[in-house]
């Protein structure tokens, strides 16, 4: 008897795609300081990132159980590398949520672009990446744009762009650590580590401010969840699925 050969399915042929993945990403990646200003009345910066955070994590490690097994040797091995992406994530997680005190979330998103400018130094100077021609116009056109964003008027506001110009620097430096680092590692266990070396971070950090509150009632939960589950678990899903088929530059410059 013939065997007949079983269609992919339509999920992984998806994970496939990487313009989809890029469109998806760029979707979710607007809503981000969104939820930062949604989770501004409930929660201090610091305790509102840790919640999330933690959220995420708990997530990212129930799929991975329940469809496998977590490999807790990956950890011991990269122990070093995950506690400093961590700490660099926390540390601009803060710093985003911190932002929308100062600023709105559509000039804030404006303001991240700059991680434009530090992908793109990080990926040549750092890890040698080369563009084409029409890629080299195009960064060129990215760092203008990232230039005429961030010069903008007025002390109050500066110190909010000043935030997030910081933030974008630590994130950046936290995707070239992957990129030069993480390509051996798989990529639901980085994501899982990450997740939980990040929350490591900000649970010390919230601790150290004497920061820790509970949710006050369901709105809080519903917007913690919320967030966890689509600017983090989504969102940063499809961001390391489109830095692991890209180089550095080519993805901050996308993005």
């Amino acid at each position: 008897m013939k065997r007949t050969t079983l269609p992919v399915t339509t999920p992984l042929r998806y994970l496939d795609n990487t313009p989809l993945i890029v469109v998806s990403l760029l979707i979710f990646d607007s809503l981000h300081f969104i939820f930062a200003r949604l989770l501004l009345p409930y929660f201090p910066p610091t305790t509102s990132s840790l919640y999330v955070m933690a959220l995420a994590t708990v997530e990212v490690g129930l799929f991975m159980k329940l469809g496998g097994a977590i490999h807790f040797d990956i950890l011991r091995r990269h122990l070093l590398f995950f506690l400093s992406v961590g700490f660099l994530v926390a540390a601009s997680t803060i710093l985003t949520f911190m932002s929308v005190a100062f600023i709105d979330p559509g000039t804030a998103s404006l303001l991240g672009k700059s991680s434009i400018v530090f992908g793109l130094a990080l990926g040549i100077l750092w890890l040698k990446d080369r563009f084409v021609p029409v890629q080299i116009a195009g960064a060129i056109v990215a760092i203008l744009g990232v230039v005429i964003i961030s010069f903008q008027p007025g002390d109050y506001w500066r110190f909010g762009s000043f935030i997030v110009v910081v933030s974008s620097l630590m994130y950046a430096l936290h995707t070239a650590l992957f990129k030069r680092f993480g390509g051996g590692i798989p990529l639901a266990d980085f994501f899982l580590f990450r997740l939980a070396a990040t929350t490591f971070f900000l649970l010390l950090i919230v601790l150290a401010r004497n920061e820790m509150v509970m949710p006050s009632g369901w709105p809080a939960w519903v917007v913690l969840i919320l967030t966890g589950t689509v600017n983090i678990v989504l969102s940063r899903a499809l961001y390391y699925l489109a830095l692991q088929r890209l180089n550095l530059s080519l993805h901050s410059i996308i993005l």
